[in-house]
């Protein structure tokens, strides 16, 4: 019997950790797109050799959910025909991956012929092809719709690209010299790991690792277990709605029953409305990550991020419904759904721990997509999702204006290098004043992004929401202000947008996008004078706002 030391066991633990790190790293420094570059959507972890996540990098931490599900799908259709050398990839969500712009691949690692490890990687590639630029149209009815489907295949066979997949994606994509770069930097971060776990495992015996990966799993899961039993008892219910589902149907009621009892937590989104179409909706296995990295904002940093933080989590779901849809709808906007589940767990967790949660996070959770052709004749496509867009007011702060949304955390695309690289103009981008969620702690304020188009033709999808159902506050705070877009702003040709669109634009025309605020929390009669002036001395809160709301004198 193997006996654990706990300082190895944390030495591996953080091996293990910043092996993924470094894989990003990597990825950061050699893919094509500014979507993976510089907004660093992407994610990486490592599991052992049955398929069981061990550990994950700096990462979309709803990507990490759907690991093990895509890993198994994999594992499931090729069996003993995996081989040092392979590499496993698919993006299909219904073989358990999420969307098909995430692709995710797999490397066996193997010690002197047994498999001891899986590293691996998932990026959001901009575009594969599909009825629409970008590949997240909300209102595209079937997957075959959004692009190129791959099931579990092997991009790599024996240490021999499958050059065959690589000319079907190169040949399915509007801008093939960025998405095969990224594809490649993909596969050479996954290379870099695969060697990096080797040189580690070169250290322990095989069998003593293989005992040492399962106890980091087991550790985790009595962490978890014993944070989950510190916790109250309760069963709370807790509704949120998403203004459509992109193809007119809405709102869409979302509702979850948390029932946490000793060592355990359960979700459950089985009363959710049906699905009724469009691609706003999620699979099962994305609502399920979305409910992990919800839960996990309330247990303890040091637990590692692995299967058995998952053990005492338990989600369920009702097929066909908005969070669970049958095959074969499509979900290239699933996204945005993910954002209002995060926001229904920890509203229902906010009710389970009164005292200790904030109010509902900002941002119309917004994406754009745009494509034409730029002066050359160039085929561009710009792809950006805005995610960091403003906490709630919590019990004792205010909401961090622009902080990270836990489910996306993806990182700011600077507006300098969107105009070096497109036919975009960023006109205007930063808060909007008034907007956050009045309380004795405010909401963090909305966001504004505004667009003008220097290219004819060009063909842009859009996916946000929250001009109906706004961020709440809670505990008598207010909600935060709901979201707006509007086409050419100030001019004869102004127009009101809806939340989800796709549509051709002209040279010169504006797009401007205001992003919801974050939901206050406590009574705005509570709020210390002080901070009222402090907002306005910022430009944060208007005079007028400030001494309606807050009857501050100076106002």
């Amino acid at each position: 019997m193997i006996t654990i030391d706990p300082i190895r066991r944390e030495l591996l633990k953080n091996a293990l950790v910043t092996t993924a790190d470094n894989a990003l790293v990597m990825v950061t420094r050699t893919a094509r797109t500014s979507n993976v570059k510089n907004s660093m959507d992407f994610s990486a972890a490592i599991c052992d050799g049955e398929g069981q996540l061990v550990a994950q990098g700096l990462a979309v931490p709803v990507h990490l959910g759907v690991v093990m599900p895509a890993l198994a799908a994999c594992l499931e259709h090729f069996g003993d025909d995996i081989h040092e050398g392979d590499v496993l990839a698919s993006n299909d969500p219904y073989s358990g991956c999420s969307h098909l712009n995430d692709i995710f691949t797999f490397k066996p690692v193997y010690r002197n012929g047994e498999r001891i490890a899986f590293v691996s990687l998932i990026l959001h590639h901009s575009d594969l092809g599909g009825r629409v630029p970008g590949g997240n149209a909300a209102d595209s009815m079937e997957v075959f719709e959004e692009g190129l489907r791959i099931p579990p295949v092997k991009i790599v066979e024996k240490g021999r690209l499958n050059d065959t997949l690589m000319r079907i994606i190169e040949f399915n994509t509007r801008v093939p010299d960025r998405v095969v770069g990224d594809v490649r930097a993909q596969l050479a971060a996954l290379d870099q790991a695969a060697i990096e776990v080797t040189k580690l495992a070169a250290s322990w015996e095989p069998a003593e690792l293989k005992a040492y990966l399962a106890d980091l799993i087991d550790y985790a899961e009595a962490l978890t277990r014993a944070d989950l039993a510190a916790l109250p008892d309760g069963v709370v219910e807790f509704v949120e709605w998403n203004d459509d589902d992109g193809v007119g149907n809405g709102p869409i009621r979302i509702h979850l029953k948390l029932t946490k009892k000793g060592d355990e937590i359960e979700a459950d989104f089985s009363e959710t409305d049906d699905d009724k179409g469009g691609a706003v909706h999620c699979n099962r296995a994305f609502t399920v990550s979305c409910a992990y990295a919800a839960i996990r904002t309330v247990l303890g940093a040091a637990i590692p991020n692995n299967a058995g933080l998952y053990r005492a989590i338990h989600v369920k779901t009702r097929h066909g419904t908005f969070v669970d849809v049958k095959f074969p709808a499509a979900v290239g906007s699933r996204g945005q759904v993910g954002f209002r589940l995060r926001s229904i767990v920890l509203g229902a967790l906010a009710l389970l721990l009164p005292g200790r949660m904030p109010a509902c996070a900002g941002g119309s959770e917004f994406a754009i997509a745009a494509s034409g052709n730029d002066a050359s004749g160039r085929r561009f496509l710009h792809l950006e999702f805005h995610n960091n867009t403003g906490l709630g007011g919590g019990p004792d702060s205010d909401g961090q204006d622009a902080g990270p949304y836990c489910i996306g955390n993806l990182a700011n695309v600077p507006v300098e290098l969107i105009e070096a690289e497109h036919p975009l103009r960023i006109e205007e981008y930063g808060f909007l004043p008034d907007t956050g969620g009045e309380g004795q702690y405010r909401g963090a304020l909305g966001m504004v992004r505004q667009y003008r188009l220097l290219s004819d033709d060009v063909q842009v999808q859009v996916r946000s929401d929250r001009f109906k159902s706004q961020p709440w506050g809670i505990f008598g705070g207010g909600g935060g202000a709901g979201a707006v877009s509007i086409l050419n702003p100030g001019t004869e040709k102004e127009e009101a947008l809806p939340s989800k669109f796709t549509r051709r634009f002209m040279s010169g025309d504006v797009l401007r996008f205001e992003m919801a605020g974050a939901g206050g929390y406590g009574p705005a009669a509570d709020r210390d004078p002080g901070a009222v002036a402090e907002d306005l001395r910022q430009g944060k809160l208007t005079t007028d706002y400030a001494g309606r709301v807050y009857g501050h004198p100076g106002a």
